[in-house]
């Protein structure tokens, strides 16, 4: 491990790395953990990399639906890259030491997407509620340009957004101790260990991560409700039942991204929860990106065919 630098300001010494203490407590199962994330890196980045070829190289994926689940999974490369990488490496290596600024960054990176994820999928659920309860209107109302709009304002709004909370973050002193009890430099574990005032910190990272999990959440949740219920009036038994599976599936995965970000940013933390942040932390940002190509997009049968196609072409070029 690199020797850590401090400086020493008036009677109280800043420190400029931090350790990452990941899941030190079960060191012993280091070489299985690795095994564990690496697998679940790969598996996650393959999952959503081929998502984005699919809808990029078939024309008969240009739709709203598919331009969004293309977003989503470009979205989970970066924020699983935003993580794993850093958590592998200190596996790996025993070296869990990353810079004051480095964390500062890796924390500027995770929030943007995150929040960027969440309006997202508030987008998609917005998306399929138009094209299952306003099927006529579809067309029209969820246009190429409109979708264009919608994920430039996504991506731009959500790296902006978290910008001055990031700014307020970097302006902290750090003056130990330099562990972070967390497997990466999330914003309660760092400010633990700030020796200013954090005051104004606190409450600008929960009014930001109240605006981007609650009215997302309750949009998302809103739209779902309406899609049931029209299910439900679906003539056919095996459409309702097929329909139900899906959006149910999509419901839960949803359900537990966002209470898990809830459980984790605004709810006051006991020490209870205190020792569930990381597990809760895992499922958002990590298992999440995982399975999100899976339920959304590999299920569906427009994916399947344009897979088949793909692989039909390989073979056809051997």
């Amino acid at each position: 491990m690199k020797p850590t630098t401090n400086i020493l300001v008036g009677n109280e010494t800043t420190i400029m790395e931090f350790i990452l203490l990941g899941f030190q407590d079960l060191g012993n199962l280091n070489g299985l953990l690795f095994l564990l994330f690496l697998a679940i890196y790969l598996a996650t980045m393959a999952g959503n990399s081929l998502i984005v070829v699919l809808v990029v190289a078939d024309h008969h994926l240009h739709t709203p639906m598919y331009f969004f689940l293309g977003n989503l999974s470009c979205l989970e490369i970066c924020y699983s890259s935003t993580i794993l990488p850093r958590l592998l490496a200190g596996l790996l290596t025993g070296d869990r030491a990353v810079s004051v600024p480095g964390c500062i960054v890796q924390l500027y990176l995770f929030a943007s997407l995150a929040a960027t994820e969440c309006c997202l999928l508030s987008v998609m659920s917005y998306d399929r509620y138009l094209a299952v309860c306003k099927p006529l209107h579809y067309a029209a109302l969820m246009n190429g340009r409109l979708c264009l709009q919608l994920a430039a304002g996504l991506w731009i709004g959500g790296f902006l957004s978290v910008s001055i909370f990031v700014f307020l973050m970097s302006q902290l002193t750090f003056c130990g101790p330099r562990e972070i009890d967390h497997f990466f430099c999330d914003f309660r574990p760092m400010i633990k260990l700030s020796c200013t005032d954090t005051h104004m910190v606190e409450i600008t990272g929960f009014m930001s991560s109240s605006l981007f999990t609650l009215p997302p959440f309750l949009l998302t949740l809103a739209s779902y409700v309406c899609i049931i219920s029209s299910i439900l009036r679906i003539p056919s038994t095996t459409g309702r039942k097929k329909a139900f599976s899906t959006c149910s599936s999509h419901l839960i995965v949803v359900t537990i991204f966002f209470g898990t970000l809830i459980m984790v940013y605004l709810v006051p933390q006991s020490d209870t929860l205190g020792d569930l942040n990381k597990v809760f932390s895992a499922f958002y940002g990590v298992l999440t990106p995982l399975v999100n190509p899976l339920i959304y997009s590999l299920r569906n049968k427009e994916v399947k065919e344009a897979l088949r196609k793909v692989f039909l072409r390989f073979l056809s070029f051997k």
